[in-house]
């Protein structure tokens, strides 16, 4: 078998076998398959797509190229949420803990944030003491125990999909929906979940821009989930504009933990309760996602949400007072408003802008090396739909470096749009592939 042929192959519009992917997959990862060769098979895939089988072989090719986490030792049907990223997306630090208050366990791997979308990893880190690296054991204890751990990634997970990524970010094919559903998933199945519901943005802050893009991806996804025997759910939200109102770290800890007492912006509990019925179904604590909602919704009233938010900050070193006294999370030295010009109604946020400017901020990192502010950032004060006067603040801004203010307040400045007529109500949810 040569790379060569293989290559060829799917140039020429051919469906290519398991094995000729595994060949492919496995001599990229050893070395023995060199960049240029595997760059002509990215771009071949790319330009003639793959079909769902060869999406799930190739997916699983790449599970298989490293580590895989054994988490059969935490009770009952493992559920995993995964976000393609956005802004404000405080949806894992509601759920976690919502959702284990349900009965499901949660065991979830998480990133930090790079670009304009947030980390999970680094808003729990804004808890003092909060630990996300646990060992195997704490990991799987902490589960069994509490019902939810949120840590980093451990292990040597799927390593052809990060040298692959690499790859497919320099020679233009990236935006090929195989290879991304293929990445997404092969990290996701190596995580060890049983079950996997997909929170899929679209929009302008999302990784896919439009409506049609983003339901092929979620379909691409939910094809590999039932191919390799994994149930799956995907849920097409907005990313339109920011999730809620808080951008930033101890800014959206302080946000999840007003959701968590049954308060808090009602786009981001909405989508929290879709997002949880679905987990709590799929984990067999439910029916169905309505009779699941139902009981998210009374966990949210009833206060044991929080408190099962404030077990597991304590079980993983964080300070437990935090959920009553969210004025000990990191505070920014200055709180500056942008205030808005004429009145109107705000017709549109640029989504992705805002996050830039709350990483600009140093809510985010602009490089890998980048500190984090875990206390900068950004509250929206008017969405979309919502009238303002002038002289009115837009935006709060979070503030202790001014270096680089007036950029960032120009840039959030540009991300509205006021219009003399209210607009048609933003829509949250799309669509659900199942």
């Amino acid at each position: 078998m040569r790379a060569y042929d293989i290559i060829r192959k799917k140039r020429d519009g051919g469906e290519l076998s398991q094995t000729e992917i595994e060949f492919m997959v496995q001599g990229y990862t050893s070395n023995e398959i060199p960049d240029y060769q595997m760059a002509a098979w990215a771009m071949a895939v790319f330009l003639r797509g793959m079909n769902a089988r060869e999406t799930a072989d190739l997916t699983m090719a790449m599970v298989r190229s490293g580590d895989q986490v054994d988490l059969s030792g935490i009770a009952g049907i493992k559920v995993d949420k995964h976000s393609t990223g956005g802004v404000g997306d405080t949806t894992t630090l509601v759920l976690a803990p919502l959702v284990a208050a349900a009965g499901a366990p949660v065991a979830k791997m998480s990133g930090r944030g790079l670009g304009h979308t947030g980390g999970t990893l680094d808003k729990f880190e804004s808890i003092p003491g909060f630990r996300v690296e646990l060992n195997k054991e704490e990991f799987i204890r902490n589960v069994n125990t509490v019902g939810a751990a949120v840590v980093g990634q451990t292990g040597n997970l799927a390593p052809a999909d990060k040298k692959l990524y690499a790859l497919r970010d320099v020679t233009a094919t990236v935006d090929s929906i195989p290879l991304i559903a293929s990445s997404i998933m092969s990290k996701k199945i190596a995580a060890g979940a049983d079950a996997i519901v997909l929170d899929v943005k679209t929009g302008s802050g999302a990784f896919m821009k439009t409506l049609e893009d983003s339901f092929a991806l979620a379909r691409a996804m939910v094809a590999i989930g039932q191919e390799v025997g994994r149930k799956t759910v995907a849920v097409i939200t907005d990313m339109d504009q920011p999730l809620g109102r808080a951008i930033g770290n101890a800014l959206e800890v302080k946000e999840a933990i007003e959701t968590l007492r049954g308060g808090g912006p009602s786009d981001l509990r909405e989508l929290c309760l879709t997002l949880g019925a679905h987990m709590v179904t799929l984990a067999g604590k439910a029916a169905n996602p309505a009779a699941a909602r139902a009981r998210l919704e009374e966990l949210l009233q009833n206060g044991q949400a929080l408190a099962k938010f404030k077990e597991m900050v304590a079980a993983q070193g964080g300070d437990p007072r935090v959920i009553d006294q969210p004025e000990l999370l990191p505070q920014a030295q200055k709180v500056i408003p942008l205030l808005a010009e004429q009145d109107g109604y705000v017709a549109r946020i640029e989504a992705e802008e805002l996050g830039i400017a709350a990483t600009m901020l140093g809510a985010g990192r602009e490089t890998k090396e980048s500190k984090v502010d875990l206390a900068v950032g950004l509250v929206v004060n008017k969405k979309v739909g919502e009238a303002v006067a002038a002289g009115e603040p837009l935006v709060w801004l979070h503030v202790n470096e001014e270096r680089r203010l007036a950029e960032v307040m120009a840039k959030v400045k540009a991300a509205f749009t006021i219009s003399c007529q209210q607009p048609a109500p933003a829509t949250l949810i799309y669509g659900e592939v199942v």
